[in-house]
Parts: structure tokens; sequence; C-alpha cells
């Protein structure tokens, strides 16, 4: 008789790569509502204009972005997709940790789905910004050195090696975790035998390579990034935008039911089981303290969780198989219910479900503003197009002024299907661009106040409003609410522009 034919099952991986679609597809639902984030906008702006460097950011993103400008458009849920994509290969990743760690393929999906419901990670896949692909370098690097410390095969350098490049040419911040992992090679015992492999030498030149070109960018731009970061860390220290650093790792880059897991894996990397791996444990603890003695934001250590995790995932598998059939069945069905009410509340919060101004935008806006800054742009670039198309033909050349990169990147996005010119900003990059070879006449102005704007010009007069139809305040409306149209400058374009030059 011939035998039966066998069942086929889903690999780990591929059982991983599943639920990585499940999630992704709820994203390309879900990702069509409001607009896109300031962020968004100059990262995709910029796109328009690719180098191997910007003032605000390395190039890779807005690379990303001039892939989706020419594969989607301007549309939202396309764009958005792509940052939808990094969170779930992220959460795959997470999963292969756990597996490298020794886990089944219990432990590798709670591991998955944990990093999944991740109020950070739910919420960058609603936002095309360079933490979505930070996060997925990140996890690709330490998911390697995992890789290293399990087999002691150096070769992994190799991975570590690209993983960091590419982290480079996407956030600066990946220089912590480089840090991190140079402190653990030095003092651990294991990873410092790797100080006489090639293979560490021939990782550590691949990121190099791989980031040379933006190196050679900041040197011929004067190192215009250092500059600016300085900048935003005194701002960022002055309105206290770092306050509240260590209780925001427990409830944004993690979720508040997953903090019992992110724990056992912290104990878990510090156990005698967990001993092999113990430098993932050092590099968490280094990269928080470096992170919060620069005192940089809580959101730059949110892919340093995902390992701690998959660590927990697997030392609680090994701590319910020590206990009796009845309690490991109530421990199963708690762990179930703690990821499915954390995926709910993490989903109310962090994906854009809610109709604008309902109940649940009211408590979503209480707790961010990114939806709320998603909110008015188009309108923006229609209302500037009305003056324009009013005022134009009263000067022999009118331009826009924007004080903000959420402005400049509207107007430049939105704008040419209005019939609006490139827009002039001193703001990041948009200050290198410069005002033109033939300066305008009179310019639009957005995001200044007429007592600076009456510093650099003779006559500016109020125009129109930077509102939006929903009433809904944001940086714009509450702080940028006034159109002006403005001419006959104080001094030449050639003077003022140096003076102007601002970051944000």
């Amino acid at each position: 008789m011939d035998n039966p034919p066998r069942k086929r099952t889903l690999s780990d991986g591929q059982l991983l790569l599943l639920l990585a679609a499940a999630r992704f597809i709820i994203h390309l639902l879900t990702n069509n509502q409001y607009g896109f984030h300031r962020d968004a906008l100059a990262f995709l702006d910029n796109g328009q204009h690719l180098a191997w460097g910007y003032v605000a950011y390395p190039p890779l993103t807005p690379f990303i972005g001039r892939i989706g400008l020419e594969l989607f458009g301007l549309s939202l849920v396309g764009i958005k997709s792509l940052a939808a994509l990094a969170q779930c290969a992220s959460m795959v990743l997470t999963g292969l940790m756990a597996k490298e760690l020794g886990g089944s393929r219990r432990a590798q999906v709670v591991a998955a789905l944990a990093a999944a419901i991740s109020i950070m990670s739910l919420l960058m896949s609603t936002l095309f910004q360079y933490i979505a692909f930070d996060y997925v370098w990140w996890l690709f690097t330490l998911y390697c050195l995992i890789r290293l410390l399990k087999s002691d095969n150096a070769r992994w350098w190799l991975g570590i090696g690209a993983g960091i490049g590419l982290g480079m040419m996407t956030k600066y911040t990946m220089l912590f975790l480089v840090v991190a992992i140079v402190v653990s090679v030095l003092f651990t015992k294991r990873l410092r035998a790797h100080l006489r492999s090639p293979w560490l030498w021939a990782g550590v030149g691949l990121s190099l390579l791989i980031f040379l070109p933006n190196l050679i960018w900041q040197v011929q731009h004067d190192f215009a990034s250092l500059e600016f970061l300085q900048a935003i860390r005194a701002r960022d220290v002055q309105i206290g935008r770092a306050e509240g650093y260590l209780s925001q790792q427990f409830y944004v880059n993690l979720n508040p039911f997953t903090v019992p897991l992110f724990f056992l894996g912290l104990v878990y990397f510090f156990s005698a089981d967990g001993v092999r791996f113990r430098a993932i444990g050092w590099i968490y603890l280094l990269t928080l303290a470096l992170f919060g003695v620069s005192q940089g934001r809580f959101y730059y250590m949110a892919p340093a969780y995902p390992m701690l995790l998959a660590g927990g995932a697997v030392a609680g598998e090994r701590w319910l198989a020590t206990l009796p059939a009845r309690r490991q069945r109530v421990v199963n069905r708690a762990t179930v219910g703690f990821l499915f009410v954390g995926g709910l509340i993490g989903a109310a919060l962090a994906l854009p479900l809610a109709p604008v101004n309902s109940a649940l935008w009211e408590v979503t806006s209480g707790i961010h503003d990114n939806f709320s800054e998603q909110i008015g742009w188009e309108e923006m670039a229609r209302n500037v197009a009305e003056i324009y198309e009013a005022e134009a033909a009263n000067y022999t050349s009118l331009g826009i002024l924007a004080g903000n990169y959420g402005e400049a990147g509207a107007i430049n996005l939105y704008g040419p299907q209005y019939g609006l010119p490139t827009v002039i900003s001193p703001v990041n990059s948009y200050w290198h661009r410069g005002y033109g070879e033939n300066p305008p006449e009179a310019v639009i102005v957005l995001g200044y106040s007429s007592e600076f704007l009456s510093l650099l010009f003779q006559s500016c007069q109020r125009v129109g409003e930077n509102g939006n139809e929903y009433g809904v305040e944001n940086e714009e409306s509450l702080f940028s609410p006034d159109i002006f149209l403005c001419e006959d400058l104080w001094e030449p374009w050639e003077k003022i522009w140096p003076k102007i030059r601002s970051f944000g």
C-alpha cells in the first residue's frame, strides 16, 4: 500500500512571515487616514533632490522616499507601506532572535507578537520617517551579533558591519549602538577573542565603506549635520523634550502589557542560562545609559527592546516547563490575553483608526501629536495657491518663503498641481539650495511672526490664515497661523540669507 501523504506544515520562518503578512495587511487597510506627517513631507521632498547627505539626516530615507514617489506618487497607503514593511521585517527578526536563543516555535511567536504590539513600532508603521528604517538596521545588527555569539562563526561580523553601515546611512544614533558593541568587545571574553579575527576588521571596513559617501558629504559641507544635532539637542533640553526618558521606555518603546516579558529577558541575559549571550544585556544597559546621559529622546532606545523580548520569551518558556500542566495552561492563557489586550490598546492609540475630532481622536491627541501633525498640509498648499493666483500679476516675480520644513515640503509636493513655484526656505538642507539665481520681487510667507518679518521687509501684510477644515490644533494652526505677503527687503537676499539660517 502507498504511504499516506505527509501533512505539510509551515517552517518557523514561514510562520513568522505569515504573521508579518497579516500585520502588513492591517496597515494597508488603516494607513489611508489623515495625511503625511510634517517629517514625511520633508523626507519625500528631499528625495526629489538626491544627495549623499542632508543637514538633518543621512541619505537613505530620502532615497527610499524617492523610490516610493516613483512607485506610488503621493499615495498615503503606498508611501506609508514602506515604513509598515520595515516594521513587519522587524517583527520577523525578533522571532528569529528568539529562535537563535534556543526558543521553540511558541517562544518565537510570543517574541514576534510582543515586538509587534510595541506602541512605538505600531506608530512607526503609520509614519514615513527614518526611525522606522533605523529600527530594522538595529535589529538586523543585533540578530547577526546573536548568531555570532551562538556559533562563534566570525563571518557574522560582515553582517554586523553591513547593519551598522546601513544604520549610519539612516540615522546617526546608530553610533550609540556601535559604542556599546565596541565596549562589549573590549570587556567580554567571548567577543574580545575576535579582535584577532580578520572577519571583525572586514566588518569594520564594510561599515566604513557603506558610510563613506555620507562622510565625504559631511566634509564637503563643513559637518553641517553636527551643527544641526547640537542645535536640536540644545532646543530639546530647553523645552524639556528629554524629560520622562525612563518612564516612556516602558509604556511607549514597549507596551505596558509586555513589560514583564522585558524584565524576564533582562534577567535572562545576566543569568547562567543566558551567559553565552551576556553581551546583549550589557549592550542594552550601555545604550540606555548613553542616551540618558546625552539627554536623547526616549524613542532613540526603541530598537533595543525586541532582543530583550526575545530573551524574555525564551526564559519564560523554560520557566513554564518547570510548572505543573495545569499551571502551564493558566500561564499560556494569561500570555495570550496580555498580548491580545495589549495589541488592542496599542492599535487604538497608535494606528490611524479614529475619525478626526472623535472621542478616540481626543484621547490619542492627548497622548501624542503624530496624528494632528498630519492634518491640513494640502489645504495649506491650496490656500497659498489662491493667494499666488490673486497676487502674481502684480509683481515681476512672486516667490514663497517657508519658515519650517513641513511647510516647505508640503508646498513643493502639493504645489506643482496648483502652479506654485519651488519654495525658498532657510531651514536645514533647504538653506543650501538658496533663493534662486533671480530672487523674487515679493514673497508669500508662512511660518514667521509679523515681528520677525518686520526685521527683514519694509512692507508686509497679512493675506491669509494657515488653518484646517477640522479646526485641529497643531504646530501650524497654533504657532504659524498667519500668511503674509512681503516685499522690499531691508537688505539684499545675499546678506540676509546667512542671518536667517535655521535648524528644525
